[in-house]
């Protein structure tokens, strides 16, 4: 297969993954250029995928490289403002109106609260906990020891439930 058939195949694939993930992790719903330079650089870098990870956690290293680059330029230009969830495109779901209020108000201070942690704990959290990547996935996209990912992703969790003014799963 040519290196395009296979960055096709992938795209069709993984399209929502890497759009969602960098949705969460830049902040911003206009990530389909961000989404379309991910799957360029895939391209042009197919020769250094080696085949040991799966090209998911290939992607989102991609992806999360992408999201560092996009808001160092932002900064620089003085763009740099994030936006909320609220007008994101949501799955039709049946559920009554008050559960879909009180399940986006969920979401919406969680997403908040992810948004002002530091940027390790946030990486984490998108990762393992909402995109649910393994802990040796995690390890690949951020270039981090398994021990790493474990130890930060549980102190991430304990920072949200603080900020989040003690945030419990349910």
């Amino acid at each position: 297969m040519r290196r395009s058939e296979i960055i096709s195949d992938w795209y069709q694939q993984y399209h929502n993954d890497v759009y969602n993930f960098l949705v969460y992790y830049t902040g911003k719903l206009d990530t389909e250029d961000l989404v379309q330079e991910v799957f360029i650089k895939a391209l042009h870098g197919i020769g250094g995928f080696n085949g040991e990870s799966n090209p998911k956690t290939w992607l989102f290293s991609i992806a999360r490289n992408v999201a560092v680059d996009e808001a160092r330029k932002r900064k620089r230009r003085g763009m740099d403002q994030t936006v909320t969830l609220e007008n994101s495109p949501e799955p039709p779901n049946y559920q009554t109106p008050d559960t879909i209020l009180q399940n986006n108000e969920r979401k919406r201070q969680i997403y908040e609260c992810i948004q002002s942690l530091k940027s390790n704990y946030k990486e984490v959290l998108i990762l393992r906990g909402i995109k649910e990547l393994n802990v040796a996935e995690t390890a690949s996209v951020l270039g981090w020891t398994e021990s790493k990912v474990k130890t930060t992703y549980s102190r991430a969790i304990k920072a949200l439930r603080l900020k989040q003014g003690g945030l419990h799963d349910e």
